[in-house]
């Protein structure tokens, strides 16, 4: 797992580091770009399958200390979420690689989606001691980035859901998505985990953005998930609560390491590396490319499925 999230974060860097300057060397047209689509296709390969393992309380401890390195990538997965939801969708600067670049795009939401799934999974363990959750925060936002109706030309709504946006008949959409569901229980793990309230510093900006959720809790939503009544009598009590001052104790942070070892480590040879790759590993000849072609027919071929 430790070697997973290391190769998730790496694939992620070099999306956003070398992935841009490939897109901007005027002389660089390949011939096919299947080799490039498949380190981007890498990461969502990643991130589906530690969605799928973290369901079992015995692989997230198996993570290790590399737990916050995922939490944190799933903090910036989540931030790009956001954004998306308020700036609508990004426009495509790569002119030679305008249809790979849009792929991203779309794998970058779905990834994003799963990420909250996996970081969903991990809060469900906070309760274990050292948890470097513990003293994670909490935050409301009524940003929903899988539910759309601006975007749509006949103003109904969609939602994404098992990899697809549909249209949700009148009387379904009320109804709460996995994906609500996977923000609530994270809510709830976070929120009132005796653990986390012990160790979260409640000020007067963090307690209204949290009562903001109150608006959000209606009968509807609660009769889908009974959980969410410990949730209103929660931000009822703490309406009426006065933030405690912040205690003055020594406070041990721990930091993720794995991103910054790499951007340390490959400071100021973002451009070099893009060029070394255009040439050693995204302009393979007819031969190199029928070969990988050949790799991954057999890779998913029935025989091959069968065995596993």
């Amino acid at each position: 797992i430790p070697v997973l999230i290391g190769e998730l974060i790496s694939v992620e860097i070099w999306k956003h580091k070398i992935f841009p300057v490939l897109c901007r060397l005027e002389d660089f047209k390949p011939r096919s770009t299947f080799p490039i689509y498949v380190v981007l296709h890498h990461e969502a390969s990643i991130i589906n399958l530690l969605e799928t393992v973290f369901f079992h309380k015995e692989i997230c401890e198996s993570a290790e200390d590399s737990i916050l390195d995922l939490i944190d990538y799933c903090h910036r997965k989540l931030t790009l979420l956001a954004a998306r939801s308020t700036n609508g969708h990004s426009r495509a600067v790569c002119v030679p690689l305008q249809e790979l670049q849009k792929q991203a795009e779309t794998m970058e939401f779905e990834i994003s989606l799963k990420a909250l799934s996996v970081l969903r999974f991990i809060t469900d363990q906070v309760e274990r001691p050292a948890s470097p959750l513990l003293g994670c925060p909490p935050s409301g936002s009524a940003v929903s980035p899988w539910s759309c109706v601006s975007f749509c030309p006949s103003g109904k709504l969609k939602k994404f859901e098992n990899g697809t946006w549909h249209v949700v008949p009148p009387e379904d959409q009320v109804k709460m998505t996995k994906l609500d569901g996977q923000v609530w229980l994270a809510l709830l793990n976070l929120m009132l985990s005796p653990e986390c309230q012990r160790k979260y510093h409640f000020d007067g900006f963090n307690k209204s953005q949290l009562l903001k959720l109150r608006a959000f809790l209606t009968d509807v939503l609660v009769d889908q998930l009974p959980n969410l009544v410990e949730m209103q009598r929660f931000l009822s009590h703490l309406a009426v609560t006065e933030p405690a001052p912040p205690k003055k104790d020594l406070v041990l942070e721990q930091v993720p390491v794995i991103w910054d070892h790499v951007f340390k480590k490959n400071a100021g040879k973002w451009e070099a590396i893009a060029k070394h790759q255009v040439k050693h590993v995204f302009s393979p000849t007819e031969e190199e490319l029928e070969l990988q072609a050949r790799r991954w027919v057999q890779t998913y071929s029935l025989d091959m499925m069968e065995a596993l």
